[in-house]
């Protein structure tokens, strides 16, 4: 088999959408003659916002993986303010206080490109080993953390190896990115070392077209052909054998982060509206996973909090068999910068569900044009209050009705993992 070197942050026992990208490649790799070699960092030592021992059974025989020692400010940071896990970018703490607001600007000052630079020395180290040890000509990066993209910086320069970075997420435009509160000096390093890794890398792989458009737009030395795009996508695998059982309540739900980015104030009045106007069945939303306390206060607020239910965050197998249980899904686009490109990894697994989705954001974006290609639901504007109202109180009366809505569009197995794999497999047979 022709080898890879494969270097990520969250990799099993890790939780969280950001492992699942590299993991499901890894996982298919070796159906296309690949046998991959990973370098991450010690379970033991890392800083995971959640973790998940169901993603290990995907890890196949054929990969190596190799586990290093780190630095991790960010243990210290969950130490000062009490917290087991800290979430990516602090994605859903509200209203931050002053020690919040305190060690965010030492990460945004201290800490370029984040507070995971402390791992490359380590992963570098034992990059070099696997390459003069198997002869490995291919790396590829994946990130957040960017910061794992100064691996692939180095060892391109030292070997020249041809290097694959996959950047699932913004790097300086991500819409977080100013609760840093950085300093002139730290953004312009951060834009510098940016810079220097989508001109410097032999392939830029992204998740969608606008995020392509966002990079090329960085570099006139950036070359369009050497940028692809492979969406997040769902694993077939995980759906096997699991039936939904819905109850005799409409159930919307939601997983993940949900932050106050995500301006969910639109959906909530919305329900509302909603829940006013049906009879005869209950409505529910459940949110399943990190929603911040501005979500449960709003709902409080609009009287509807008894249609509210909150579950903390799950293993993936639960998670999808909640999906399954469910009746519709919701999607929020953050209300950020650059929204037109964000596509969240849990939309790939609401379109395998076969669940109407109730989306929020830009109409005109990836996300819209995806959830129309496989009839998979609807996007609104954050304006469509009475649309929402008016589309989640249909969907509650065909339920009540007993009307089955149509499933039949296969347009979404596109997104499949394996067929994701063959993408990239693509790429770097073109690489070599």
């Amino acid at each position: 088999m022709k080898k890879i070197l494969i270097i990520t942050y969250y990799w099993p026992p890790s939780g969280g959408a950001g492992v699942q990208r590299i993991l499901k490649f890894c996982k298919h790799l070796p159906s296309f003659g690949y046998k991959p070699f990973v370098v991450t960092v010690d379970e033991k030592v890392a800083s995971y916002p959640a973790i998940d021992h169901t993603f290990e059974k995907d890890i196949p025989d054929q990969v190596e993986v190799s586990r290093t020692d780190t630095f991790e400010p960010f243990n210290i940071y969950s130490k000062l303010i009490g917290k087991k896990s800290i979430p990516t970018g602090f994605s859903n703490e509200s209203d931050p206080g002053f020690m919040q607001k305190l060690t965010r600007f030492i990460r945004g000052n201290f800490f370029i490109p984040d507070a995971r630079r402390g791992w490359v020395k380590y992963a570098i180290s034992e990059a070099e080993k696997i390459i003069e040890r198997e002869k490995i000509s291919t790396v590829l990066c994946t990130s957040p953390p960017h910061s794992v993209q100064l691996c692939g910086l180095y060892l391109k320069k030292k070997y020249g190896i041809k290097w694959i970075a996959d950047l699932r997420d913004p790097w300086t435009d991500i819409y977080y990115y100013d609760e840093f509160y950085h300093m002139p000096f730290a953004k312009l390093a951060d834009k510098i070392l940016e810079r220097k890794v989508l001109e410097n890398s032999d392939v830029i792989v992204t998740v969608s077209d606008d995020l392509k458009r966002l990079f090329l737009s960085k570099s006139k030395k950036i070359s369009a052909s050497k940028l692809h795009v492979i969406p997040n996508g769902y694993d077939e695998d995980d759906f096997v054998g699991i039936e939904g059982k819905p109850g005799e309540d409409f159930v919307i739900s939601y997983t993940g982060t949900l932050a106050d980015s995500y301006d969910p104030g639109i959906f909530l009045r919305g329900l509302r509206s909603a829940i006013e106007k049906t009879r005869g069945i209950k409505i529910i939303l459940h949110l399943i996973g990190n929603p911040s306390e501005s979500v449960m206060k709003k709902a409080a607020e609009l009287s509807i909090a008894n249609n509210v239910k909150f579950t903390p965050t799950v293993t993936h197998e639960k998670s999808v068999q909640m999906l399954m249980d469910s009746d519709a899904l919701l999607l929020l686009i953050p209300n950020v910068k650059n929204d037109k490109g964000i596509l969240t990894g849990k939309l790939f697994e609401y379109l395998a569900s076969r669940k109407p989705v109730i989306a929020i954001g830009p109409i005109d974006g990836d996300a819209a044009r995806i959830l129309n290609e496989c009839n998979a639901g609807k996007m609104f504007s954050r304006k469509e209050e009475d649309k929402i109202a008016d589309y989640i109180t249909t969907l509650a009366q065909r339920k009540l009705n007993n009307e089955v809505v149509p499933g039949d569009d296969v347009s979404y197995k596109k997104y499949s993992r394996r067929a994701q794999a063959e993408e990239l497999h693509k790429i770097i047979q073109d690489l070599n």
